[in-house]
């Protein structure tokens, strides 16, 4: 096939390869494999040259290897577009053609298929349900991406493990859970038997800023000021507890104990060690001066640089405060509910629902992915598309998404060989499913969408807008997009979520000692609880390489005024799921879930996802961790 590849470009007046025979040999085999995977002839491989050829206005008659990328995203596009061709018919399943089969309704049987067909005689004992039961266990939005999948075979496809569980919490309220729902193994039985679940609230405590808010005019003054009122406010908290006494000045000189409150940095540009840490005071005590820290007399201590913290010790010279205790917690405000003026009710039209949020049960199903979406030898978004299909088969009451969505660190965006806008490529390739998603279940559905500040088609700031959909209005209830971090709550449970990687950017800064003789502690639930603990989304400063942080923003956007329910924090870090408390040991302070769940591809191959059952609280609660 190469020697009939050849013969076609030549024809056609191109030559294949550069100055060298050696540049047509590694050239002639993408070609042949081009052919095979799109099932084209070499005519048609040429056509499509020639087209992509005429578009980008090549220089010369030299199809050069630096070409071949752009060529095959050429190539996908027009297969996709081949394929929205062909389907303009295709019927979606909704809803109401679910409630049509539960109800055995068959009056409008001839409308709801696209022709009407004569009925055929069926076996006796078989329902005439079946002829309106999808044959194939895709779902009607996944099947583009399917075809194009056996067009072109990826290794995402032909992948194993597939949903298969790689962590329980609660094991056992997952087993009796499981128990209940025995023998419904097929889709068309789901179909048939599980009515459509109850729809769950959703209420907004913070989403800042809004869309469209001015960026990247923040100034030294206001970074000043985010670091003074930080101190500033922990300083208040630590003195209105009563737990410690009043903050003093501890550059100053005194044999007395005293306490302080200040924030960690580091003396260098190095990363923070024993030898390099200075306390930062508030300009009200220490005038903002720093004093270096001696934690000799420490048994532990967990530390970054812009860390919070209360310290008791002496500084007998007024050159090095020595420690004798580390509260590493900031204090809870009395007030620190949020005023019910600032919350904002996505029920629109649900008045019932929200009248009876006093006796409505904290229970709730939810599926939840981080992106990427896609593997990185395409932008065919078959990972969403299996998540998607996999959320229809377990009907859950939310589906939470978090950024990114299109990765700006994908080799296809990072090399500008697509040829589409950003943008048209959220809108075709990820919003069309999540609508398609949401009419396949009906209104009982809501998905959440949360941007990441490596999103190449939205702002890239920190904190981050929400994303601007334009839905349709018959929709808009149910596909709601908040801020990067937000505070939300779903049928009185409240999550909090920030897609930045804050647990692998602390990890790389954290210096931490255990107590002599002590078990291993278990990190990654340590440095979760740094996030509750200091009450801020990203309380390190300053800010990882890479990270837009806006301290013009920063100020509200990013505070934590009360421990949630459900802590999400996406990261590169191995995925999570974990019962966390912020006392040591101490059962009365109160419980949460933190999760992670990893993304959900991960190179050439698949991810995790968490599915998660929220019930009354995290004893009774059960969440899994699943690969794709």
């Amino acid at each position: 096939m190469e020697a009939e590849i050849r013969a076609e470009f030549e024809s056609s007046g191109f030559s294949i390869g550069g100055a060298g025979p050696e540049d047509a040999a590694q050239i002639l085999p993408t070609l042949m494999s081009y052919c095979i995977n799109y099932k084209m002839s070499p005519a048609d491989l040429v056509s499509n040259w020639e087209v992509y050829y005429l578009n980008r206005q090549l220089d010369g008659l030299k199809l050069e290897k630096s070409y071949l990328d752009g060529f095959l995203s050429h190539l996908q596009n027009e297969v996709k577009e081949r394929l929205i061709e062909e389907e303009a018919n295709l019927h979606i399943y909704s809803s109401n053609d679910v409630d049509m089969l539960l109800n055995n309704s068959h009056a409008d049987e001839a409308a709801f298929l696209d022709t009407p067909g004569s009925k055929q005689e069926k076996p006796p004992g078989e329902s005439s349900n079946t002829e309106l039961t999808p044959k194939t266990s895709d779902r009607p939005s996944s099947s583009r991406v399917t075809k194009t999948n056996g067009d072109r075979i990826t290794p995402f496809a032909t992948r194993v493990n597939k949903f298969t569980q790689q962590y329980v919490l609660n094991a056992d309220n997952a087993a009796s859970m499981s128990s209940k729902h025995e023998g419904e193994t097929t889709e068309d039985e789901l179909i048939r038997r599980i009515q459509p679940s109850q729809r769950c609230s959703l209420q907004v405590q913070r989403s800042q800023p809004e869309p469209g808010c001015r960026f990247m005019y923040d100034r030294m003054e206001d970074r000043f000021n985010y670091l003074k009122d930080r101190i500033r406010k922990s300083a208040t908290l630590f003195s209105a507890s009563g737990l410690c006494g009043e903050p003093a000045d501890a550059t100053l000189a005194s044999e007395e104990k005293m306490f302080a409150v200040g924030m960690v940095t580091c003396d260098g540009e190095g990363r923070l060690n024993e030898k390099s840490i200075l306390l930062q005071g508030s300009v009200e005590h220490s005038r903002g001066e720093r004093v270096r820290l001696d934690l000799k007399d420490l048994d532990h201590f967990s530390l970054f640089p812009g860390q919070v913290v209360g310290i008791e010790g002496h500084n007998p010279s007024g050159h090095c405060f020595v420690a004798s205790e580390l509260i590493d917690s900031i204090p809870v405000s009395v007030d620190a509910q949020l005023p019910s003026a600032k919350k904002q009710s996505v029920d629109n039209g649900s008045h019932h629902q929200n009248s009876d949020a006093g006796t409505q049960s904290r229970a709730l199903s939810s599926v939840i992915a981080a992106g990427p979406y896609t593997t990185t030898d395409n932008l065919l978004f078959e990972p969403l598309q299996e998540l998607l299909s996999y959320a229809c088969r377990k009907q859950p009451q939310l589906l939470i998404l978090m950024g990114p969505f299109i990765d700006s660190d994908h080799p296809d965006i990072k090399k500008g060989t697509v040829d589409q806008s950003f943008h048209d490529i959220f809108y075709s390739e990820v919003l069309r499913k999540i609508q398609d998603f949401t009419q396949y279940l009906g209104h009982t559905v809501r998905v959440i969408l949360i941007p990441s500040v490596r999103d190449a088609h939205h702002d890239f700031v920190f904190p981050q807008p929400a994303f601007d959909l334009n839905l349709p209005e018959d929709i808009t209830h149910q596909i709601s997009s908040l801020a990067n971090p937000s505070l939300f709550s779903s049928n009185q449970i409240h999550f909090g979520c920030c897609t930045v990687d804050i647990l692998k950017q602390i990890s790389g800064e954290e210096i931490s000692r255990k107590p002599p003789g002590g078990k291993p502690g278990d990190r990654i639930g340590r440095l979760a609880t740094h996030i509750l603990k200091q009450q801020s989304y990203y309380p390190l400063y300053p800010p990882a390489a890479g990270v837009p942080l806006d301290f013009a923003l920063a100020k509200e956007a990013l505070e934590i005024s009360s421990t949630p329910d459900v802590l999400l924090l996406p990261s590169d870090l191995a995925p999570f799921v974990k019962v966390l408390s912020l006392g040591e040991g101490n059962d009365d302070q109160k419980q949460f879930i933190c999760l992670n769940p990893g993304r959900l591809a991960k190179g050439i191959g698949g991810g995790t996802f968490v599915e998660l059952y929220y019930n009354e609280d995290t004893s009774r609660t059960n969440a899994s961790i699943i690969r794709i």
